[in-house]
């Protein structure tokens, strides 16, 4: 991988969580215009990387069908006037109540 500020990245991906943070082991860290340096394991902040570099050997197609049983959604029994007919406004935020066209002070 490449991280914003020019530093390449090599090692085995072990996880991923959702703000992108990656965690490698077996990484060999070369910053810009200096010696490599090997680490047993190394965690990068998502916000730092600028894109993964992938082996081609890797077969994304079939990696990335999604094969998982889907859970079917539950109808619920429709409750008797919730959130229906309130009448207008309170649609997009903002104050509630105060008519329309008086300007502001």
């Amino acid at each position: 991988m490449e991280l914003k500020n020019g530093t390449q990245v090599h090692g085995t991906i072990t996880g991923v969580d959702v703000a992108m943070n990656t965690h490698l082991k077996a990484v060999k860290v070369t910053v810009k215009n200096r010696n490599p340096v090997n680490l047993d394991t190394l965690t990068v902040r998502g916000n730092n990387i600028r894109y993964y570099i992938l082996p081609d050997s890797l077969p994304l197609e079939t990696l990335l069908i999604d094969d998982t049983p889907k859970a079917k959604a539950k109808k619920k029994e429709s409750a008797r006037g919730a959130a229906r007919g309130r009448g207008r406004g309170r649609g997009r935020g903002g104050p509630r109540g105060r008519g329309r066209g008086r300007g502001r002070r």
